[in-house]
């Protein structure tokens, strides 16, 4: 049975552990709040209320051979740094933390973080193609630029049957699957259906084919509302931590 560890839980840490209650694993948590550890008690293997900052404690509750290991302590940028380290000299494999700017990434990388997340940044990259597109209706990112979204049908496909249109061939994209909007259901294309105006269409390809593909250059506008909803971000936690 995989075993994971949460050292921390803010906003990402809580939703990571709430995705791996659901999931058949052994979970150790750690956080120094005794409200949260009373709280998830029940649904993790061990709980600890413990201050991480001291690396003896880390050691003792980490067991070296553990999966992975999601570390999300909020603003606490230096007991992250350090808590990384200790996990890296424990010789933990797969090592996840959240962090707060470029800066404190980096520094993350360099002392044994293996995936360093920004959560409001992906965020505003799911966000800011569905603002400037009307035919973006979900968006995904992948890696490596590639993109997993849903579209409208452009005007000039109506009408079309996808070995006429070419799709792939003319713009790269790969086209999935279709649903009829307001339906949920997904269904694959027959060679001589042909594309409907309300047809809701599943897609995958680079960012810069799904922006061309639904007539919109978003690459320009990207800067600037990452940085609104990195803002926006901020002003909610600093404003959730003066009602804590």
């Amino acid at each position: 049975m995989k075993q994971y560890a949460l050292i921390g839980v803010s906003s990402f840490g809580k939703r990571i552990l709430e995705e791996l209650i659901l999931m058949d694993c052994e979970i150790i948590l750690i956080d120094k709040d005794p409200e949260i550890i009373e709280y998830f008690k029940n649904s993790v293997t061990a709980a600890y209320i413990a201050d991480v900052i001291n690396e003896e404690i880390v050691t003792r509750l980490i067991p070296g051979d553990i999966d992975a290991v999601v570390i999300d302590l909020g603003d606490k940028i230096e007991a992250s740094i350090l808590v990384t380290k200790y996990l890296s000299k424990l010789g933990v494999s797969n090592i996840i933390v959240k962090a707060e700017t470029d800066q404190h990434g980096e520094i993350l990388s360099i002392v044994g973080a293996d995936h360093v997340i920004f959560p409001n940044l992906e965020a505003a990259k799911r966000v800011t193609p569905l603002l400037v597109s009307d035919l973006l209706f979900n968006y995904l990112p992948i890696s490596g630029g590639l993109v997993i979204a849903e579209t409208g049908v452009p005007e000039n496909l109506v009408g079309h049957t996808l070995t006429e249109v070419e799709i792939r061939k003319s713009l790269g994209i790969n086209v999935i699957a279709f649903r009829r909007a307001g339906q949920g259901e997904y269904q694959f294309f027959r060679p001589e259906y042909r594309l409907n105006i309300d047809d809701v269409l599943l897609i995958v390809g680079q960012d810069e084919d799904v922006s061309s593909f639904t007539g919109k250059d978003y690459s320009n506008q990207k800067r600037g509302i990452s940085n609104l909803f990195s803002q926006l971000f901020s002003n909610m936690k600093s404003k959730s931590d003066q009602s804590s």
